[in-house]
């Protein structure tokens, strides 16, 4: 079994008197450990559909399931408790706070967990190691380059060692050796701590990072393409 699931997955919103479908009917299976890649034009549904497997929106119709459990017959606080559990998401903008530290930022998805402060503490140190900031822990984003406030998110998305990570256009506002770092270590992340991960991404040499591409246009998947070995 797959470990994310998509049948007749549809998401429909009204926008005055007209109804919006970003994503219409789509089937697709993610096997755990994978790195896939989600292209297409702008308005094709790759946010919607990485919305959806975040559990930050619902189906309109269809089901999505992610480890066998049917995501959208999920309560509100359900949701909430599972994507806190399963979910680490990567922005294209950094999302950190900026009256906070880059420890604090990275601190922040394990008040959500019974932990104690020693136990939060190790886990922040590890994952801010991970992406070589140590050194920059008491750093606000203010005082930190582009890449590195995207190493703090990745350190966030991370630090409760998710199920999934999900990224979206994870280097769009990086420079080209910024963006080069980053992807490196969202392979890292793939290929020595096994997360899977799904990005959506414009950039066909970052989308070449991934196992596969999924293209989709107006809501659906239009095809796959197997990358070669890196």
């Amino acid at each position: 079994m797959a470990l994310i699931e998509c049948r007749n997955l549809t998401r429909s919103f009204k926008k005055g008197e007209n109804v919006i479908t970003p994503l219409k009917d789509l089937d697709l299976d993610v096997e755990a450990g994978a790195f896939v890649a989600l292209m297409g034009p702008s308005g094709s549904g790759k946010t919607t559909l990485l919305n959806l497997i975040a559990g930050i929106d619902r189906p309109t119709s269809g089901t999505l399931s992610i480890g066998g459990r049917e995501i959208g017959a999920l309560s509100r606080s359900a949701l909430a408790a599972w994507r806190a559990e399963h979910i680490g998401y990567i922005f294209q903008l950094y999302n950190l706070v900026p009256v906070l530290t880059a420890y604090e930022n990275v601190e922040l998805p394990l008040l959500l967990h019974d932990l104690s402060r020693r136990e939060r503490h190790e886990k922040v140190a590890t994952a801010l190691e991970l992406v070589s900031l140590t050194d920059r822990h008491d750093h606000f984003p203010s005082q930190l380059s582009g890449g590195q406030e995207q190493r703090v998110a990745i350190a966030r998305a991370i630090v409760a060692d998710p199920t999934i990570v999900v990224a979206d256009e994870p280097t769009g506002d990086l420079d080209g050796p910024s963006a080069q770092l980053i992807l490196d270590l969202l392979q890292r992340l793939n290929e020595d701590l096994k997360k899977t991960l799904v990005m959506v991404t414009h950039d066909p040499k970052c989308a070449d990072r991934a196992h596969y591409t999924l293209h989709l246009e107006k809501g659906q998947l239009a095809g796959t393409a197997v990358n070669g070995e890196r």
